[in-house]
């Protein structure tokens, strides 16, 4: 019997396409769910109006989803966390239009991981070749500046990169704990250096001086008015700074209904009542901290509720990999090791792709020195 042959199409929406035929691909990450991505165009946090405009790219044999690649038209560089900003001011100064663009990403959500769909039984680089002609075509077509990936995994990159030797890779670092056989949280401490067990110890003790407890709600024990006070205290976070979130409450809701099992939120309280949260995610082997507010000022709060409970919970749940967000010394000398992480560019334009290409070689070797020197200063024995 003839093997049907692969098509490709465009996805305007998530709910175009079953939950099922596309988790059957997306593997264990939560931010790559359908439920997740469905959930940022249900609430209106991802839309036209905000800048992101889906249009997923999916190849199909017959009616088996076979691969799919999230992609975005976007109108600006916000909630990207690799920051092109200079490179969209010069080439506007030499006259041209750097928005809109091609994004393949996971919005607001700078964790790295696959971003590249692809069904284990198929020629992946035929099922690659596909998705790649999706944004080929938009940018041919569309006269964008360019398409973007952003924080894919290292396979995901090498594997573009092979297929796609005009892609220009940016180098990045991120900061992760790793379990390393530590058994409980003492046994963590006790790998650190005097110094920083010492440092640590304190803070924690600080945190418990000043009349706050901490206490995980996990799933369907997450209630309505634990996500509502979630909001007001992430809210309160973008609002200090005179900007608005990126993500609204109705996304938090729908995560909280579709999605509960990958959910675990840490309360901070006080007199028995919460005054701030950390809302974190989980896959089978890995915590993502992500989300966090408070609604008092407390001394080393945030790194009680944001690490330590995350190292914590990892080592009584068996995971084995703690991502807490961006950003970071403040993370090395609490156990973060510097992670590599890249992403991958095409630019149009062959001047401001030669342009980008020189710029990302020199920032390359300035961050491969910093992961390097930043190694050698993580807190362990």
């Amino acid at each position: 019997m003839p093997t049907c042959p692969l098509k490709l199409s465009s996805l305007s929406a998530m709910s175009d396409i079953k939950a099922s035929q596309w988790d059957a691909l997306a593997g264990d990450q939560p931010f790559l769910r359908h439920a997740f991505l469905n959930a940022l165009e249900l609430s209106g946090s991802v839309s036209r109006e905000t800048g992101w405009e889906p249009c997923h790219a999916c190849v199909w044999q017959g009616d088996q989803l076979v691969g799919a690649l999230p992609m975005y038209r976007k109108h600006h560089s916000y909630g990207e966390y690799v920051f092109d900003w200079g490179w969209a001011e010069a080439f506007e100064k030499a006259g041209g239009d750097y928005y809109p663009k091609i994004l393949s990403a996971i919005p607001f959500t700078p964790v790295p991981g696959v971003r590249t769909l692809l069904a284990k039984t198929l020629d992946a680089g035929a099922v690659r070749a596909l998705l790649a002609s999706a944004w080929q075509s938009l940018c041919e077509q569309q006269s964008l500046s360019s398409w973007h990936l952003l924080f894919a995994d290292e396979n995901d990159v090498a594997a573009w990169q092979a297929q796609f030797p005009e892609l220009i890779a940016r180098e990045g670092v991120q900061f992760q704990w790793r379990d390393a056989g530590f058994g409980d949280f003492d046994g963590f401490l006790a790998s650190l250096t005097s110094k920083r067990r010492k440092m640590i110890k304190r803070e924690r003790r600080l945190v418990a001086e000043q009349g706050l407890t901490l206490a995980r709600l996990e799933g369907e024990n997450i209630s309505p008015e634990a996500m509502t006070h979630f909001y007001r205290c992430y809210s309160m976070t973008y609002l200090e700074r005179g900007r608005s979130p990126y993500l609204n409450k109705e996304f938090f809701e729908q995560l909280r209904q579709t999605m509960p099992e990958a959910l675990m939120l840490v309360q901070a309280r006080l007199d028995g009542q919460p005054v701030a949260s950390a809302l974190y995610f989980r896959s089978e082997q890995t915590l993502y901290g992500r989300y966090w507010g408070s609604e008092v000022v407390a001394d080393c709060l945030h790194f009680e509720a944001c690490y330590y409970q995350g190292i914590e919970y990892c080592l009584q749940r068996g995971l084995t990999l703690f991502d807490p967000g961006t950003q970071g010394e403040h993370k090395l000398i609490r156990g973060f090791a510097p992670q590599r992480i890249r992403s991958l560019h095409y630019l149009a334009h062959p001047g401001l792709a030669a342009g980008v290409a020189q710029f990302c070689q020199q920032e390359g070797a300035h961050i491969n020195a910093y992961r390097e020197a930043a190694y050698k200063a993580l807190p362990f024995k």
